[in-house]
């Protein structure tokens, strides 16, 4: 039944589609739809643990993972948009069925939920090795960053005004500066730039006649 309300989201939105269609699709009586699944939008919800998975092995991989903080968001943030690439229909299912179930919009906030301790850890031992800078409660400050992912998938999933990548760049930014304060990659980098200029500056030459 989730297959082939799978197969059906590729051609129609989920107010388009029925429980008819769906157990047509799957070859199966509209009683044992109702065994397993509430309605439609639960079906459409049960679907998405794919897509949560997806998502949870890439913020696994921001906060295990090695390499200068503007790499690893990146790549999350990336990883992120790749699934709802991989998913468009779906994610467009979802956040009808959000609208629609409570049940739904119960086990999205779970699933956004779940990320918020982990991620929320990674920012506090930040802080405590001076890495990233001080800030607001760290659960408050990636609950609104989480937020505003959700919000971008649901503008790329309407056909909002800005592509895939012109959103990765900016979300990386805001999660990087929000988090970090700055880019320390670029920090750094600028450091390091002009201590070697002080360093090759020459020395003044010492006046030929001493004055009294």
């Amino acid at each position: 039944m989730m297959r082939a309300l799978d197969e059906l989201l590729k051609e129609r939105d989920l107010d388009e589609i029925n429980v008819a269609a769906i157990t047509a699709e799957a070859g199966v009586s509209r009683s044992a739809f109702y065994f397993y699944f509430e309605d439609k939008a639960a079906c459409a919800a049960a679907l998405g643990s794919d897509v949560y998975q997806e998502v949870l092995t890439a913020t696994h991989a921001l906060i295990t993972s090695g390499g200068p903080p503007r790499e690893r968001i990146s790549r999350t943030i990336q990883a992120v948009l790749t699934s709802w690439e991989n998913h468009r229909h779906l994610f467009q299912g979802m956040l009808v069925a959000r609208q629609r179930s409570e049940t739904v919009r119960r086990l999205w906030d779970e699933y956004r939920e779940s990320f918020i301790g982990p991620l929320a850890e990674m920012i506090d031992a930040e802080r405590a090795a001076g890495t990233a800078s001080a800030g607001p409660d760290s659960r408050a400050l990636v609950t609104v960053l989480l937020e505003l992912n959700d919000r971008s998938l649901e503008q790329l999933s309407t056909g909002g005004p800005l592509s895939a990548d012109q959103r990765a760049e900016a979300l990386t930014t805001i999660w990087l500066r929000t988090i970090y304060g700055t880019d320390p990659a670029s920090a750094s980098a600028s450091a390091s730039a002009s201590a070697s200029e002080s360093e090759s500056e020459p020395e003044p030459e010492p006046d030929d006649v001493t004055r009294p």
